[in-house]
């Protein structure tokens, strides 16, 4: 529910059940509309706002119950001294203080504070309340209510902080504990890019890394031999797709952005024959040895696209033989077993629900293979927290224990990564993604249910891209229950995305400020925007930004509310412009010198047709082998569209004397893209005055597929596509002429490092 207002707040029973809905939606966040890409004006509709509600656990059934839910959270605001959580700057704290709520026939008393510092030491003052301005008051009936703000003497702290107070009086004590989060005013950025540095990395799917070596799918060894041929390029960082751990199941569960946990990463990444073990342990060299073994691992390698089934299987046979060496050490008391009783440790409940989700689905779906995920178990153990949950914990140590083990594993192989390219010359390193979405089927939602929303799926409203609009399918956060648990999970969401990298893309990152919310039983058509404490949630997102010292990209395409940009280029967030998207509302291309300088710039992304794709149209191919895109008039619109938009990329690319005199003006008598077009709009990116240039490797090697194609599944291989590329062949032609078209451009543009020239 978002906050009263501060400054003054009277209750008063609503006149009318339609005032009531309407007071309610408005105080639980539901936008009462919204104007679409095209100018069209949408009203929340009475049934649509209800559901919502009800989403929320908010009884809509008369004007009574409308007022209960507003009153009562209104209440709560006022009536605790202390909200359950403050989030606030260090010049907030410094400056205006911290609020506090009392009885107004209270606020002469005295108030004592606690306020412990994250780091154990802990400071205490008493408080004259009398003595303190009033900012605000809430009368509700015959009880009124006053805020006051309180400063500390204390310098402000970075970090989660606990603040206690009690205040005495002729009918009792009263008490109140906060979290208190005191947060920068802006995200991480190095020294040099806050000076105004410009710099360009490469992305990559890491799935999609060929070597001669690796098991079927690119691994963290991958990972770091393309930092050592990328680095040469002059590129600052690679860009990875998220590392979410997946079910890596095909066709329906291969998305990155489609989590089972938003928390820990993928087994598949690992680079088996580099755990230490491996060489030593008899068992794994007598399984590697094996004639069948040698053949499936040699059989995936020369796959053009990932088997994500086949990779998982064979990593896990060696990961348990590996695990089963490690528990005779491990009970050794080892320098080793000793530093991942630390890791568990350190991870603490988060990794232990994990791997127990994880050890209940493997030991049920192994008794029943037609169980795929939770919400068919057994209902006992549909609740993490149930006493049959609790005794399969204690039955089975080790098989809980195993999934520690392989995060353990991905925690040291990734944190050698990112060493690496930090270590070879990058100087952000890594780029990590974090996803908007969890599975509805997987383990966050097991673990961490009441911080979802049921009822309702996130999606987007119609527009050009999806005329019908789009329904995401998963469920939306429950604001209020992040906001009552000071937002922990979330911190931690941040957290261990931002681990083992120096930046990190927020995807969706409006949803900071708002979400489409699709109530159950209607389509994406009939949806209302949600709000959220997008302050709260940025401030807290600059905390881990600057604690992990981590570059923040946010990715804020689409129709965006000026506001949004504003707030988040206050905080140091760099933009996410696609150059295909980068029109004026003539649909003109913009002009280089136009684009933001704290943004990140791009040609595309996972679900856009590369530039090679673009140019042959072969994503409109695509979309209408995979029934995405009838034949006829909406086929031949959408080729006619596509030869319009390359005739306008074409004229701007002329304009700016990137391309030949010789080159046809005339973009249908190019039917693919040529190596000067290629350059050319390669070296528009570069020239624009966007700090962070982000070219695919799909565009810097002219890929002519995309890896995702929106709204298919079995028709495409969705999340599969290897680089055309092996690893070993990087150094050579045509490779290398790729590269240095693209080196050439960090040259010229002055975004190729100093060090590296």
């Amino acid at each position: 529910m978002m906050p009263t207002d501060p400054a003054h707040y009277t209750w008063r029973p609503a006149c009318s059940y339609e005032q009531a809905l309407d007071r309610t939606s408005r105080a639980y966040g539901i936008e009462p509309e919204y104007w679409d890409i095209w100018g069209h004006h949408h009203v929340a509709s009475e049934a649509i706002r209800k559901s919502i509600l009800a989403s929320l656990g908010v009884n809509t059934g008369n004007l009574e119950t409308l007022d209960n839910a507003t009153s009562s959270q209104a209440l709560a605001d006022w009536a605790g001294l202390l909200p359950p959580t403050i989030v606030i700057s260090e010049r907030e704290f410094a400056g205006s203080g911290v609020p506090i709520s009392v009885p107004a026939s209270l606020a002469i008393g005295c108030a004592s504070f606690v306020l412990k510092w994250e780091d154990g030491a802990s400071s205490s003052i008493s408080v004259d309340l009398e003595q303190l301005p009033v900012s605000g008051e809430a009368i509700f009936k015959s009880r009124r209510f006053i805020r006051k703000r309180v400063n500390f003497p204390d310098a402000p702290r970075l970090g989660y902080h606990t603040l206690s107070v009690r205040l005495a009086s002729a009918d009792g004590t009263l008490q109140a504990q906060t979290r208190l989060t005191i947060a920068p005013d802006r995200t991480y950025q190095p020294d040099w890019l806050r000076a105004g540095g410009r710099t360009a990395g490469i992305g990559i799917s890491l799935y999609g890394l060929r070597s001669e070596r690796n098991w079927g799918c690119g691994d963290t060894t991958d990972l770091e031999g393309f930092c050592d041929w990328a680095v040469a390029l002059g590129v600052d960082f690679i860009a990875l797709n998220p590392l979410h751990a997946i079910p890596n199941r095909q066709p329906y569960n291969t998305s990155p952005y489609l989590p089972n946990c938003a928390f820990y990463r993928n087994l598949i990444y690992l680079d088996i024959e580099r755990i230490e073990g491996f060489q030593s342990s008899r068992a794994v060299q007598r399984l590697l040895r094996q004639p069948g073994i040698q053949s499936e691992i040699a059989t995936l390698r020369a796959t053009d696209t990932v088997e994500y089934e086949r990779v998982q299987h064979i990593k896990l046979l060696f990961l348990k033989l590996l695990f089963r060496e490690f528990l005779r050490e491990w009970k050794r008391d080892s320098p080793r077993s000793c530093a991942f009783t630390d890791y568990v440790a350190a991870e603490g409940d988060l990794l232990e629900k994990y791997a127990l989700h994880e050890a209940l689905w493997q030991t049920i779906h192994q008794r029943n293979k037609t169980i795929w995920n939770w919400h068919s178990w057994p209902e006992p153990f549909r609740d993490p927290d149930s006493p049959q949950t609790r005794s399969f914990a204690l039955a089975h140590p080790n098989r809980i224990l195993f999934f520690k083990y392989i995060q353990w594993q991905l925690d040291l192989q990734l944190t050698h990564a990112h060493k690496h390219a930090l270590d070879c010359g990058m100087r952000i390193g890594l780029y990590h993604d974090l996803a908007l979405a969890t599975d509805r089927f997987g383990a966050d939602l097991w673990t961490h249910r009441t911080f979802y929303a049921s009822g309702a799926r996130v999606g987007a409203p119609p527009d050009d891209f999806s005329p019908n609009g789009q329904d995401w399918g998963f469920p939306p956060p429950n604001s209020k229950q992040h906001f009552q648990d000071g937002y922990r999970l979330f911190a931690d969401s941040i957290r261990q995305a931002s681990r083992h990298g120096g930046a990190l893309r927020i995807d969706h990152v409006m949803r900071f400020f708002r979400l489409y919310w699709i109530p159950e039983g209607l389509d994406a058509a009939n949806g209302a925007y949600v709000r959220d404490h997008y302050e709260d949630l940025i401030r807290v997102l600059a905390l881990e930004s600057v604690r992990n010292r981590t570059i923040v990209i946010g990715e804020d395409l689409g129709t965006v509310p000026d506001f949004v940009r504003e707030t988040l280029d206050a905080f140091g967030i760099f933009s996410y412009r696609l150059f295909y998207f980068e029109q004026d509302a003539n649909k003109q291309f913009r002009l280089p010198n136009v684009y933001p300088r704290q943004a990140l710039v791009s040609a595309a992304t996972h679900d856009l047709p590369t530039l090679a794709g673009f140019w042959r149209n072969r994503d409109i191919e695509a979309r209408r082998a995979a029934g995405l895109l009838p034949g006829g008039p909406a086929y031949d619109g959408a080729l006619a569209d596509r030869t319009r938009e390359k005739q306008k990329i074409l004229d701007l690319l002329f304009c700016l004397d990137l391309v030949p005199g010789s080159l046809p003006h005339d973009a249908a008598q190019i039917p693919e893209l040529t190596g000067e077009l290629h350059s050319a709009i390669v070296g528009f990116l570069a020239s624009t005055p966007s700090q962070l240039l982000l070219l695919n490797q799909e565009d810097l090697f002219k890929d002519v597929d995309q890896q995702n194609l929106p709204g298919s599944t079995s028709e495409y291989p969705n999340w599969r596509h290897k680089m055309r590329f092996f690893i070993e062949e990087l150094g050579q032609q045509p490779a290398s002429d790729f590269a240095a078209m693209f080196e050439y451009w960090l040259q010229r543009s002055g975004r190729r490092p100093t060090h590296m020239k």
